[in-house]
């Protein structure tokens, strides 16, 4: 279904600031809707006058929908709905002219920001779903009509009302009709009980909406000026309020009648499980981060236990042995270290394998004058993928310098490229290459061991090694990567 903005730029003339207000109405009119009981479908005048088409559709979530299919897109020819050609003319609300549900009930004209009229709201409610109105449908369709009047005029919807909110309520979760000194006209069940649940013990109708509520919550300072505000139906915004345990999210929207406030409508939710939710998320989030700065001490800790143990060891292939190991902690540790920090279960990798890689070659020190370079970017890799591969870096990298330069000067090239849905990562040396019979005796080797069975085992990839042509060897590593 092609956006507003592609539609406007194929059938009409509108400019930047008429697409910004229509994308103000979409933002804000799934409102309209629920109040209305209705279907409603943006209609723009084309660029040539011949008629309408249409730029966008929202559907009730309080009743039925008329349109099953999607209509954006749909052509009008002019004259075909009357309404629709006299709410532009004239630029008033204006009757449908038929019971049929494709014939809309109303036409709302919407204005521009220089006031001209730039597009039609129709209202579409199916004749057979009507049925007698209880005293909340009554309710909405007062304030839904009220609404439109203001879509009308310009004065609905107002810019900012939706800023600050990461849960908007909507008409369902409760609504609240204030009156011009914001004592409450008229309260939805749904309304009253969230209130009830903020330790409410009355009736809400009849009294003031920002007193009653700055009563029910702990006196903390100064009277909030943003309750008194948004509470009593002032001002246009957001605005979250908890008490006995419960959280409320409070959404004004002041009603005008000839730029004149009669009142407001005050949409109300209980966000008290979703602010549960994040709070145990939170905890989570730090409970697993604090594992990570753990989980690196201790292996700090062993590293510096078998660095001590390969200091007082006279065998040479035995400190070798324990200088390995210390190095193979020290990598993993690196991703703890890093994970212990990061916003969630994943890491920026090239950070990793720069540091592992200056390890490396703090390692070889004297015996080699090389100094590996990464070309290419890992990317972000997760908690899964990258303990296992910064070791099998670290040994293949090992490898080249140990057997592939042997001691002597060369060029170690860590080569890393996302290929299709998958990592590819290349530790490219100019050294010895691979001796004779190599294959034969590759499982004998404990690094290449390490490296097959994580690679193979811990990361469902595929691991090779080349004789390079102008000499040298190519490990390969292949790894699936989650999209």
């Amino acid at each position: 279904m092609p956006a507003l903005n592609d539609v406007a730029a194929r059938h009409t003339d509108l400019t930047d600031a008429d697409l910004d207000r229509l994308h103000l109405l979409l933002a804000d009119w799934q409102l309209l809707a629920d109040l209305s009981f209705s279907d409603l479908v943006l209609w723009l005048p084309t660029w040539n006058g011949s008629g309408y088409v249409v730029g966008g559709q929202m559907r009730p979530t309080t009743g039925a929908t008329v349109f099953a299919d999607d209509l954006v897109g749909t052509f009008l020819p002019k004259g075909r709905r009357p309404a629709i050609d006299e709410a532009v003319e004239v630029g008033r609300v204006t009757r449908g002219g038929g019971d049929h549900a494709l014939v809309p009930a109303e036409a709302i004209p919407v204005r521009g920001p220089a006031g001209g009229v730039v597009a039609v709201v129709a209202r579409h409610t199916d004749p057979a779903t009507a049925r007698p109105r209880g005293r909340l449908e009554s309710a909405y369709v007062e304030i839904g009509d009220q609404l439109a009047r203001m879509l009308a005029d310009g004065s609905f919807p107002l810019p900012g009302g939706l800023e600050g909110l990461d849960a908007s309520p909507r008409v369902g979760d409760g609504l609240l009709r204030l009156d011009a000194d914001g004592r409450v006209a008229y309260a939805s069940p749904n309304a009253l009980s969230a209130y009830r649940r903020l330790g409410l013990a009355a009736d809400l109708v009849g009294v003031s909406l920002a007193e009653v509520t700055r009563q029910l919550l702990p006196r903390r300072g100064p009277v909030d000026e943003d309750l008194s505000a948004v509470a009593g139906g002032r001002s246009a915004r957001g605005l979250e309020v908890e008490g006995k345990g419960s959280s409320l999210l409070l959404r004004s929207i002041p009603l005008l009648e000839a730029g004149r406030r009669t009142g407001a409508l005050l949409l109300v939710r209980d966000v008290s499980e979703l602010r549960r939710r994040e709070r145990e998320l939170l905890t989570k989030e730090a409970t697993i981060r604090e594992i990570h700065h753990r989980v690196k001490n201790n292996l700090q800790t062993v590293a510096a236990l078998l660095r001590l143990q390969a200091r007082r060891t006279d065998q040479p292939q035995a400190r070798d042995a324990l200088e390995e190991a210390v190095r193979r902690v020290g990598s993993i540790a690196l991703v703890h270290e890093l994970l212990s920090t990061a916003p969630d279960e994943s890491v920026l990798f090239d950070a990793v394998a720069d540091r592992v890689l200056a390890e490396v070659a703090a390692l070889a020190g004297a015996e080699s004058s090389a100094r590996p370079v990464r070309r290419g970017t890992f990317g972000v890799i997760s908690a899964e993928v990258a303990t296992p591969l910064v070791v099998a870096v670290s040994e293949l990298v090992q490898n080249a310098f140990e057997h592939g330069l042997a001691g002597r000067g060369g060029s170690i090239e860590v080569l890393a490229a996302r290929v299709d849905d998958g990592l590819r990562v290349e530790v490219v040396d100019d050294g010895v290459g691979l001796p004779p019979g190599f294959e034969e005796r590759a499982s004998d080797r404990l690094g290449l061991q390490i490296v097959r069975t994580l690679v193979e085992s811990e990361l469902s990839g595929r691991l090779r090694l080349e004789r390079r042509d102008q000499g040298g060897t190519r490990a390969v590593i292949d790894v699936p990567m989650a999209p």
